[in-house]
């Protein structure tokens, strides 16, 4: 009795110590529990912004790759269309490759979405073909200089076809944005008149298809294309256009010799080809899902700077001469065009 008398209060101090151990444990856990809910909550709230800008880089990443490939490709190879028609097929493959893996859902086309499918893509093909002659003949860094008329073609087109009357603050946006790209030509080293009206064309084109695309997809099947998959079936059916265009004005080229006459061998060609293609498709999918996420105006001005961001890669890349005034040309065109992105936006608030 005396030893279990004795061993009574060593059994009583150690009671504490172990439910306090328990308490301590209960709080470790509690409190780990608490910082996980934390990190969660923040987590998922920075995802959509992490996402986005992850977007915004890719596009601009592959978009700057674009550039860089088919400038490499059409200065050895000067065969625009050939080029056009091969990186719509190769384009196709891959969309046609994304709907059989199941990576994307594939679009149940009808007969009623033909003929509009097939308008848009014919201004699809054209638009990518003289860009694509645009910049065979100029500097990489001139020819998205030209393309930052887009909004002046987007705003004439819109007031002709849709009755869409500008105001006096947008038709003034635009004035930085046609003197920029005319001291830009008056002192560009590469100018060439037909790379010039190529890239001009390829703004009305593009611009055309954006107004046809408020005639055309009006219909409940049309409507129900997303952009990622309205980009695919566009790819397609502008690749069936391509073909005969290329046929037409390219098919005397069409020859191991004249395709290494330029001193790029093959192999390097061919990997220029495919390597321009697949981002060629990559950013134009990333551009449409972007603009799913973002407003209009936002997708504008990222636009625009995105093509801030090919000008100065393919003048480090290709070192192309630029005069200040070269330089301060183009960055008035692309603060007009930023500029004209603001007036837009208070326009549609």
């Amino acid at each position: 009795r005396e030893d279990a008398r004795d061993d009574a209060p060593r059994a009583r101090a150690r009671t504490p110590r172990a439910v306090g151990g328990s308490m301590d444990d209960a709080a470790v856990v509690d409190a780990r529990a608490g910082w996980r809910a934390t990190l969660e909550t923040t987590a998922a709230k920075w995802r959509p912004t992490v996402e986005l800008g992850a977007l915004f880089a890719g596009w601009y990443y592959f978009s700057i790759a674009f550039n860089v490939y088919q400038k490499a490709l059409l200065k050895a190879v000067p065969m625009p269309l050939t080029a056009t028609f091969l990186e719509l097929a190769i384009g196709s493959a891959l969309v046609a490759a994304s709907w059989g893996l199941g990576a994307k859902a594939r679009p149940d086309v009808k007969t009623s979405m033909l003929k509009p499918i097939a308008t848009l893509g014919m201004v699809h093909m054209l638009g990518n073909a003289l860009t694509n002659v645009s910049l065979g003949k100029v500097a990489v860094s001139f020819t998205h200089t030209v393309k930052a008329l887009e909004p002046v073609f987007s705003v004439g087109l819109s007031a002709i076809f849709l009755g869409n009357i500008p105001s006096l603050a947008m038709c003034a946006s635009l004035v930085p944005i046609i003197a920029g790209v005319m001291i830009a030509s008056a002192t560009e080293v590469s100018f060439n008149m037909a790379g010039f009206l190529s890239a001009m064309g390829s703004n009305l084109t593009f611009q055309s298809r954006n107004v046809l695309s408020k005639f055309v997809m009006t219909g409940d099947d049309m409507k129900k294309l997303d952009y990622v998959n309205l980009l695919g079936v566009l790819t397609i059916a502008s690749t069936v256009f391509a073909l005969p265009l290329a046929l037409a004005f390219e098919s005397s080229k069409m020859n191991v010799a004249s395709i290494v006459a330029g001193g790029m061998p093959l192999a390097v060609a061919g990997k220029n080809l495919f390597m321009a293609a697949l981002c060629f498709q990559l950013y134009q999918q990333l551009s449409f899902m972007v603009l799913s996420r973002v407003n209009p105006v936002t997708h504008s001005v990222g636009n625009s700077l995105k093509r801030v961001a090919v000008i100065a890669a393919s003048v480090i890349i290709f070192r192309n001469p630029v005069s200040t005034t070269n330089i301060i040309g183009t960055a008035l065109a692309i603060f007009g065009v930023i500029l004209y992105g603001r007036v837009k936006k208070q326009k549609s608030a």
